[in-house]
C-alpha cells in the first residue's frame, strides 16, 4: 500500500488461524485497517448473517475472502446439508461479500477483491469432489468478477495455494502423508502461511496495476509435475 495515501481499508474473513492470520498480522504491519470479523459476528454459513455485518459495516477498499472449509466426503458419503455448506463457506459467501463492498469501491475508482482457489479447482483426488466443486466456481467468480468491475478500476484476482503448513492441512493429512507430499514437490517442502501472505500483499497494493482476473498457483511447482 502507498504510505503516503489514506490508510486503506480491507475486509478479510479467516483471519482467526493459517494463512488469514498471516495476512491479517502482514497488512497490519504494512498499515492497513484490517476487519476480521469473528464467526460469531459474521457466520459465513449464513446468508443473513453476512447481509446483517455488511449492513453495518462499510467504506472497504480491499476484500481478501480467505476463509473456507475442506470437509472430505466421497460420492456416497455426499448429502444436502454437506454440499450446501461446501457452497455456501467456500463459493456463495464470498458472492455476497464481493456484492456488499463494491459500491464504495466503484464510488472510489478504485478497489481489491482477492478469492481463495484451491490447486484442488485445477486438480481432484478422492474425497475431493465437493471442495472441487466449490473452488472451480470461485475461479469462475473471479474471472466474471474481474471482466464486469474493470471499468471501474477494481481489479479481482485469486490465490490458488497448494500445500500450506496449516491446521487444515493436517487435518486431512497423516504426518507420514505430509512427509510423502513435501517429499513429491519441486520444492520439496510445504509452504508457510507467510509466503502466501506476501501474495495477497501484493494483490490488493497500489503496485497491482493491471493484473486482473488471474487465478494465481502458489503450490511448490505442484501443477507442473
Amino acid at each position: 500500500m502507498d504510505k503516503a495515501a489514506k490508510t486503506k481499508r480491507v475486509l478479510l474473513t479467516g483471519g482467526s488461524r493459517g494463512i488469514g492470520k498471516a495476512i491479517k498480522n502482514l497488512l497490519e504491519k504494512e498499515g492497513w485497517q484490517v476487519s476480521a470479523p469473528s464467526r460469531a459476528e459474521m457466520n459465513l454459513s449464513d446468508c443473513g448473517s453476512i447481509k446483517n455485518w455488511l449492513a453495518a459495516h462499510n467504506g472497504f477498499d480491499a476484500l481478501v475472502n480467505c476463509a473456507g472449509i475442506n470437509n472430505l466426503a466421497d460420492i456416497a458419503a455426499m448429502d444436502e446439508h454437506k454440499i450446501s455448506e461446501m457452497l455456501q463457506v467456500n463459493l456463495v459467501a464470498s458472492m455476497l461479500l464481493i456484492q456488499g463492498v463494491v459500491p464504495y469501491m466503484k464510488q472510489q475508482k478504485w478497489g481489491r477483491i482477492v478469492n481463495f482457489s484451491s490447486i484442488w479447482a485445477g486438480f481432484s483426488k478422492t474425497a475431493r469432489i465437493m471442495y472441487s466443486a466449490a473452488k472451480s466456481g470461485v475461479d469462475g467468480l473471479t474471472r466474471g468478477a474481474a471482466v464486469e468491475l474493470a471499468p471501474d478500476n477494481i481489479l479481482v484476482n485469486a490465490v490458488a495455494p497448494g500445500f500450506i503448513n496449516t491446521e487444515m492441512t493436517s487435518q486431512n493429512n497423516t504426518p507420514e502423508q505430509i512427509r510423502e507430499i513435501a517429499a513429491g514437490l519441486p520444492l520439496k517442502r510445504l509452504a508457510e502461511p507467510e509466503e502466501i501472505a506476501e501474495l495477497v500483499s501484493f494483490l490488493i497494493s497500489d503496485k497491482n496495476t493491471f493484473m486482473t482476473g488471474q487465478i494465481l498457483y502458489a503450490d511448490g511447482g505442484f501443477s507442473c509435475i
